[in-house]
C-alpha cells in the first residue's frame, strides 16, 4: 500500500531516517521488521501520515493528499485518515479530508466507522461534520446510533434526529 507512495515522494523521509539501522532478520521466526532501506522510508512516511491525522495537522497532512496520497489510506488495522482525525476530534482535519473526498463510511478491521471513533470519545461537533457529509449511523459493529445509546450519549443521538432514539436497524 505504502510503498507507491515511497516512490512517487521519496523527498519525504529524512536523512535521519535513511540512517536507521535495518532490523535483523531471523527467518525461524518470520521478518522482524523492514527488510530495507525502502520498505523502511515507507514505513516512516506511512507513520508520520497517519500521526498527522491523529494529531490534527491538517497542513502537512493536506500538502501530502494534494500530491496525490490517497483519501482514503488505512493502517494496517483498517483505520482511515479519516477514523483517526474523527476519534481525536480535529475538526478542521476532518473537514479537510471530507472536501477531498474521504469515505466517511468506511469499516475498519473491528467493525468500526468514522462516525462510531467520534461517538466514542465524545466529540459532538465531529459527530454533526460526519453526518453533514453523509456518514451512515446505522454501519458499523457496533454502529453509532448503538454506541451512542449504550453511552447514554442523548446530546448526540439528537444529532441523528428523534426518529433514531428507539429503532433498532
Amino acid at each position: 500500500m505504502h510503498d507507491g507512495v515511497i516512490a512517487a515522494y521519496p523527498d519525504a523521509v529524512t536523512d535521519h531516517d535513511r540512517d536507521a539501522e535495518d532490523p535483523v532478520q531471523d527467518p525461524s521466526q518470520g521478518v522482524v521488521g523492514p527488510s530495507d532501506e525502502g520498505e523502511e522510508r515507507a514505513l516512516e512516511f506511512a507513520h508520520r501520515l497517519f500521526d498527522h491525522a491523529r494529531n490534527g495537522r491538517s497542513r502537512e497532512l493536506t500538502g501530502y493528499l494534494d500530491l496525490g496520497v490517497p483519501v482514503n489510506s488505512a493502517d494496517a488495522d483498517g483505520n482511515t485518515l479519516l477514523m483517526l482525525a474523527a476519534a481525536n476530534g480535529h475538526q478542521a482535519t476532518v473537514k479537510a479530508l471530507l472536501a477531498r473526498g474521504a469515505d466517511p463510511d468506511r469499516v475498519n478491521d473491528r467493525g468500526r466507522t468514522s462516525l462510531t471513533g467520534a461517538v466514542f470519545h465524545g466529540e459532538r461537533d465531529v459527530v454533526a461534520l460526519l453526518l453533514t457529509g453523509d456518514a451512515d449511523p446505522y454501519l458499523g459493529t457496533p454502529n453509532a446510533l448503538e454506541t451512542a445509546r449504550f453511552l447514554d450519549r442523548a446530546d448526540l443521538l439528537e444529532l441523528f434526529g428523534g426518529e433514531h432514539h428507539d429503532d433498532v436497524p
